[in-house]
């Protein structure tokens, strides 16, 4: 299910474009319909909205590549792209024609003429990122380091698509006709067909992969492209559409009449509360499309009036598609996109999609009020006054997130139980260490509108459109550099005690454990009036044999982005550390792959063997010195096993890290 979490979320960023594109194809059809026919500009910023929906493909192999990757990294999408083009260009008609010895380009399979769809595109996308996450630390022979590390992606990618095509050769005229008979029992079923699709969209709300869904009838993965064929205005009018007009009235007026009813339903005494959570929810229904605030609000606490919600907005997709009505979207059935695209030739009397909204919005309020009152169902105003959202949190503004950021984070277990933090367009996407420590009111009280648990350590929170805003201010919370150790994903107790204990001298690596906090919070303070007096440039003996990298380029977020402190990596090639200067040894690990120095000038070192080393239970390790000792330069420190260390499946990457100086810079001679 993680997986599948994730991919929904990647697939959202190549989605992201598709509002530029409608916007500009809106605008040009608007010119062209005022000025009588088309002109210099709304052929221009056609053209302009075209060339983003006409190779909406590519923009999912790059979009799915970054979105899968360990870490966003422009390497990751030159991987996606080089997967691609070598998937495409092997399995176009006029390649398949040479391979397969055919006379005619027509004989070959029509598969192959579809082969630039938005499943290869995923698909290239999965490729890239794969390659990207295992082989971006590759570490090759001193003849060939050139292609070493990231060099290598693009390399095995090209490799690893190869085998892809060749699978691809084989596999997809079997996976195309699947989907393409799909499609057309769909498309044979008429209306009755668009109404399942419907039904099936909003079933699949809660668990974020209706995009995988919407894809098979919005992109060309089954030959329905409706989507792309409305705003490019090149689908069959009267046809084109259907799989999206049916959302008009259900976002813009549906929802928005079960918003009323709940709101006339809550308690008095609540009323105002609800009132604010639920004109916010209903704006965003009616003029952006945007539904999941709202659907979340009732999803849980009434499943069953979600289930009538998933039937209506089926019924909904049918009589529109009975109808002589058709209109489409570049985001979502919101008022914006419906005044974009109504001058679109491919729209059809799109003025009755307004009168079913009148009467959904009926439809909606009378159904959702007399459920509510005749069930006594706990939806919002009703429920559990545990859940009821706190004042200072209804109509939060830029300034505010902050406020409930800590509030999330608290109720999510503490900044130690948050593993990962991301966003899609309304939720927060996380991965959590105890979900059992996630509290689901006090989310609600803060703001979320909905909580969801898929499994694993994954956990969702439905908060709105401003999401991005919330997810911002808990990551400068939680990954403020006074806490920068208890941000170090992975690390142990033991290693965060260490390395406090390393930042206050005679405080034991027990008690260290004990005191990280305090010693971190010590040391930053101390640290401000030392780093004046530290040296910009700290110039060290190299401490083992080895290559010479970027911080940046340590496999491990922590090291890489500079979090720890500046520095510089070796990828070693021999077994063991020495001291880089004369120096106190101010703490050694216990599992012995590092080591922190207190230099004579008062810059604080850690050398740290490898990455997530700590794993390895001292396996592989001897230490040579012990903390408090006094050594010069060239003393061995520890010794190693490079190959346990890679055999254990970790990198053996060394770095070496100035603890106390965020403006130093270190150079190895």
């Amino acid at each position: 299910m993680k997986f599948f979490q994730r991919l929904g979320r990647s697939i959202m960023l190549p989605v992201a474009v598709l509002p530029v594109a409608a916007i500009l194809s809106g605008i040009s059809y608007w010119i062209s319909s005022a000025a009588g026919g088309a002109n210099i500009v709304s052929v221009f910023l056609g053209a302009a909205g075209g060339a983003l929906l006409d190779n909406m493909p590519l923009l999912f192999a790059v979009g799915v590549s970054i979105g899968m990757a360990n870490k966003t990294d422009g390497t990751s999408a030159l991987a996606g792209l080089v997967s691609w083009l070598t998937i495409t260009t092997l399995l176009s008609p006029a390649t398949m024609q040479n391979l397969l010895g055919l006379s005619d380009v027509a004989d070959v399979n029509p598969a192959f003429g579809k082969i630039q769809n938005v499943f290869v595109g995923i698909l290239a996308g999965l490729i890239g990122a794969w390659c990207y996450n295992k082989f971006k630390d590759t570490k090759l022979p001193d003849a060939l380091s050139f292609f070493s590390g990231k060099r290598s992606v693009a390399i095995v990618t090209a490799g690893v698509s190869l085998v892809a095509a060749v699978v691809l050769m084989f596999v997809w005229p079997v996976v195309y006709g699947a989907l393409v008979t799909f499609g057309e029992w769909i498309s044979t079923m008429g209306p009755f067909g668009a109404g399942i699709y419907g039904f099936m969209n909003r079933l699949l709300i809660p668990t974020g992969l209706h995009h995988a869904l919407n894809s098979v009838f919005w992109f060309d993965v089954a030959g329905i492209n409706d989507l792309v064929n409305f705003l490019n205005g090149t689908g069959t009018y009267g046809v084109t559409g259907q799989y999206m007009a049916g959302f008009f009235p259900i976002m813009m007026f549906g929802l928005p009449g079960a918003a009323l009813a709940m709101y006339l339903t809550a308690d008095s005494k609540r009323k105002k509360i609800t009132y604010g959570i639920m004109l916010s929810a209903a704006i965003a229904s009616f003029f952006v499309g945007v539904t999941e605030p709202l659907e979340f609000s009732f999803m849980f606490v009434a499943p069953w009036l979600y289930l009538i919600h998933a039937v209506f907005t089926g019924i909904s997709m049918m009589v529109a598609a009975m109808l002589p009505t058709r209109l489409g979207f570049g985001f979502s059935a919101g008022f914006i996109d419906m005044v974009l695209q109504w001058t679109n030739p491919m729209a059809q009397n799109p003025w009755i999609l307004l009168l079913l909204g009148v009467a959904w919005f009926f439809i909606y309020f009378g159904t959702f009020y007399f459920l509510i009152e005749r069930f006594n169902l706990k939806t919002p105003g009703r429920g559990d006054e545990l859940d009821e959202q706190d004042a200072d949190n209804v109509g939060t503004s830029l300034t505010g997130y902050h406020g409930t950021a800590e509030k999330f984070i608290a109720a999510l277990g503490g900044k130690d139980n948050i593993m990962d933090v991301d966003n899609c367009a309304t939720r927060l996407r996380m991965e959590i260490a105890d979900t059992s420590k996630v509290d689901e009111h006090a989310l609600k009280r803060a703001g979320a509108a909905g909580t969801i648990k898929p499994g694993g350590h994954s956990v969702q929170v439905v908060y709105g459109l401003n999401v991005q805003f919330v997810r911002d201010a808990m990551e400068d919370i939680i990954y403020d550099r006074t806490e920068r150790i208890e941000a170090f994903r992975g690390a142990s107790a033991a290693e965060t005690g260490a390395v406090a204990g390393m930042l206050a001298p005679g405080v034991g690596v027990g008690g260290a454990a004990i005191a990280a906090g305090a010693a971190i919070d010590q040391h930053e303070r101390a640290s401000s009036a030392a780093a004046a007096e530290a040296p910009a440039v700290v110039r060290l003996r190299q401490p083992v044999a080895g290559t010479v990298v970027p911080l940046s380029e340590v496999p491990d977020p922590m090291f890489a982005q500079g979090t720890m402190g500046p520095g510089v990596a070796i990828a070693p090639t021999g077994d063991t550390i020495v001291a880089p200067a004369d120096a106190t040894v101010a703490s050694v690990f216990p599992t012995g792959h590092a080591i922190g120095l207190a230099l004579a000038d008062g810059t604080e070192l850690l050398i740290h063997v490898g990455i997530d080393t700590v794993d390895m239970k001292g396996d592989g390790f001897e230490t040579l010195v012990k903390a408090g000792d006094t050594v010069t330069a060239g003393t061995p420190l520890l010794r190693f096993d490079a190959a346990k260390i890679r055999a254990a499946g970790h990198s053996a990457v060394t770095p070496i890290i100035v603890l106390n100086n965020e403006s130093a810079t270190v150079e190895l001679t």
